[in-house]
Order: structure tokens, then C-alpha cells, then sequence
């Protein structure tokens, strides 16, 4: 099977790595791909978000299964025009990807579908925003309706940010402070059948013990060993089966990736958002403990026949994934830093740590440079979180990029539990 990977990020590198270990696999393509990637997926220049562009590409190569990375080209209804194009494809339609597209969709889909989640008002006014905020007071949670790559939403106990984060926002939703640890839980669907994959927990603010701004994901980890062990078969009977359920009975089925974002209250699980797509950094470290091989299911959840599929198999490993910054992420980042010791961490600690790309390119001269704000995820497996973690900032700290930044306490609490 020939695949086509839509993506440039760390996500489509974990996703591309998993393609490239599956025998079913004959050829991998990835457009637009990054400097690590291009070592396992041949590259491709393409308008991710120009779905025409896209579902000719896979024409082009025949590709008998595309996999739609980002949600932006997903929005955009990239998914939509490779189908049209009569090639299977793993991404939800554009009117269902608005689960992630808007907040107050997903808050009126999991209303319907009474799928717990926090109380919330959505804001178009500055008298409703104000209201809103007096509602619920200290801790603000205010979040952007539409996508703003992981950073569009404010925790803060200071009014004044609160307030301003929601005025630049066209629509807000501003909701209840949700307490207890997060989770993240990825389920693959084809519109009906439901296959959760295993949690993982991921870490958002930039800084050692949860301190500084809001990031798109500094790190993760997998398994939890302090969650209850009937946490997944909860969240797919109270979360996850009756949201699909309810995009069907819409008329907007959802098949692909769908991504529960979730607090674990003194009240039980409630939802704090859905995404629409494989989670960064989440699926660094859930793919890395996947046994299954990734194509098949993939293509099950394109042509509707998940319910056909054996049970996923994992290994009992676990997995730990650190990101690497550039100086001043996430405000201003700069780039073109020139990015050493790679070479050192293939040689050294391959097979059980591994670095994959995000924000890279490769110059003429061949030298790898940062060129986005999170620029690598170095992800480790070992027989435990204590193994994996020691193997993981082992890598980290082989590389070189001037004014980088990263955290050190990635699944440090998780490993003592």
C-alpha cells in the first residue's frame, strides 16, 4: 500500500515512523514534511490547506491511503476533496471536524449528547464577557472558539488578562475552572465503531511545574500508572460513543481521529476540549508503545470497517517524549539555529530513544536548522516511566541549539507513583 502523510510537525514524523515499520507499507510519501521525516517518507512540496492540490498529489502517486495530519487542512476540508478524488482517507470531513474548529460547536454537540464537560458561556460581546467572568470567577478559563494552534486558551487568576485574552477573541467561550489531572485518550473511528487507544498525559505551559504561558505541548508520557483502570472503557461509554453517535445522527459522521481532552474532577471525567486529530505531543508516545501496525487500522477507519478489526495490541513499555524549544517559544521564536548532536543520539541511544522533527528544515549544505517554535520531540521507551524518562533527557541533553529551552520535569511525579 502506497500511504500519503498531509504534515510537517513532530506528529506526522511519529506517524510516518510507525507507517514506515509496517510491512504493508510499500511506499511512504509525506508532503510537506520536515528534515527528519525526509529520512523515512519521500517529500513533497504541496498547499496543505489547498485541497485540490492535495488530492492531486495523491492521484499522482497512487496512493492508496492519505492521512490528513493537522487540523487546519482538516477545517479547511482537505479530507473532503481526496475522497471526492475516490482515494481512502483518515481525517474527518470538514463539517465534523468542526468538533475542533469551534469550542462552542462542541459544546452544543456534547450538550445534545450529554457528555459531561464544563459549565460555559460562548461571548460575542464585551457586556457578555464581562458577565461570564463575574460568573465564574478566579480561575478564568478563556478560550478562543476557533483554532489557534494550541494557544488560544488562557488560565489565569488575573482579571485584566482574562478580559483582554477575550476581547481579542472574535467568539470566546468562557467556561469553569475543571480541577484534577488531564488526560488525553485518542480514539480511531469510522462514524460508528469506536477503538480508544491508550492515555496519555500531556504537558501544556512551558516551564518546570506547570509554570509560565500556555504552549502547544512541552512533553508527554504513557501509560499512567496513577489512573483507575476502568478509565477508558468510562470515557468511551460516557465521552467518546456517544459523540460519535450524535455527529452521525447529525448527518456529519465522524471518521478518523477523534481526541478527548479531559479533567479528572472530584465529580468524575469531564471533557475540557476535542480535537479532531492526532494530539502533539500525545501520539509521539502512544504510536511508540503501538504493536499493531498502524496502516491497516487506518485504512479500516477510511473504508468503515473498524468493527472488522482484532483487538490493538501494546507493549508494556513505557514511553516518554520531551520537547526541545527555540529560544523564546512560545512568543517570537527565532529560527535558523543551527541544531547538533542527531548523529550522536542515532548512534548512541538507538533504539530506545529517538528524535523526531518538528519545526526543521535542512539547509543546501545539509546542516538540520530549527525553523518553528518546537523544534524536536525526543521520545524514549523503557521498561518503566523511570527507565524511559532517564533515557529521554539523556538524548535531549546530546543536543546542541543555541538559547533552546525545555522542561525537566516531563512524567517526573507519574514515575515515582
Amino acid at each position: 500500500m502506497k500511504v500519503l502523510v498531509i504534515g510537517g510537525g513532530a506528529r506526522e514524523h511519529a506517524l510516518c515512523r510507525a507507517l514506515s515499520l509496517d510491512p504493508a507499507v510499500t511506499a511512504l510519501h509525506c508532503a510537506p514534511g520536515n528534515a527528519g521525516i525526509a529520512e523515512v517518507a519521500e517529500l513533497h512540496p504541496v498547499d496543505a490547506l489547498d485541497g485540490a492540490a492535495v488530492a492531486r498529489l495523491a492521484t499522482e502517486l497512487e496512493a492508496g491511503l492519505v492521512v490528513v495530519g493537522p487540523e487546519a487542512p482538516l477545517v479547511a476540508g482537505v479530507a473532503d476533496a481526496v475522497r471526492d478524488a475516490g482515494i481512502p482517507c483518515f481525517g474527518p470531513s470538514k463539517e465534523a471536524a468542526e468538533l475542533e474548529g469551534s469550542k462552542a460547536f462542541a459544546k452544543d454537540v456534547m450538550a445534545a449528547a450529554n457528555v459531561p464537560t464544563a459549565r460555559s458561556y460562548v461571548c460575542t460581546t464585551p457586556e457578555q464577557i464581562d458577565e461570564a467572568l463575574d460568573a465564574f470567577g478566579t480561575p478564568y478559563v478563556v478560550k478562543d472558539d476557533g483554532l489557534a494552534a494550541g494557544k488560544g486558551v488562557v488560565v489565569t487568576a488575573d482579571l485584566a488578562k482574562a478580559r483582554e485574552h477575550a476581547l481579542a477573541c472574535e467568539r470566546v467561550v468562557i467556561e469553569e475552572f475543571l480541577d484534577g489531572p488531564e488526560v488525553s485518550l485518542f480514539a480511531i473511528t469510522d462514524g460508528e465503531t469506536v477503538l480508544p487507544l491508550q492515555p496519555a498525559q500531556d504537558f501544556k505551559r512551558a516551564l518546570d511545574n506547570d509554570e509560565g504561558p500556555n504552549t502547544g505541548g512541552m512533553g508527554a508520557y504513557s501509560p499512567l500508572p496513577w489512573a483507575e483502570p476502568k478509565l477508558v472503557d468510562e470515557v468511551l461509554e460516557s465521552v467518546l460513543q456517544p459523540t460519535v453517535d450524535e455527529l452521525r445522527r447529525r448527518g456529519t459522521p465522524f471518521s478518523g481521529l477523534l481526541y478527548a481532552g479531559l479533567a479528572i474532577t472530584g465529580r468524575g471525567v469531564r471533557v475540557i476540549e476535542f480535537n479532531a486529530r492526532f494530539g502533539d505531543p500525545e501520539t509521539q508516545v502512544v504510536l511508540a508503545r503501538l504493536k499493531t501496525p498502524l496502516a491497516g487500522v487506518l485504512l479500516a477507519a477510511a473504508e468503515g470497517t473498524l468493527v472488522d478489526l482484532p483487538p490493538l495490541t501494546w507493549r508494556d513499555d513505557a514511553a516518554v517524549t520531551v520537547v526541545v524549544a527555540s529560544h523564546n517559544y512560545p512568543d517570537t521564536p527565532r529560527t535558523g539555529d543551527p541544531i547538533e548532536g542527531l548523529a550522536e543520539i542515532a548512534a548512541q541511544d538507538a533504539p530506545h530513544a529517538y528524535v523526531l522533527h518538528a519545526g526543521t528544515r535542512r539547509k543546501d549544505d545539509g546542516t538540520v536548522v530549527s525553523a518553528g517554535g518546537r523544534v524536536l520531540s525526543v521520545t524514549a521507551m523503557g521498561k518503566d516511566l523511570t527507565q524511559a524518562r532517564e533515557r529521554a533527557y539523556t538524548a535531549v541533553n546530546r543536543i546542541t541549539l543555541a538559547g533552546s529551552q525545555h522542561r525537566t520535569d516531563i512524567a517526573s511525579e507519574a514515575a515515582k507513583a
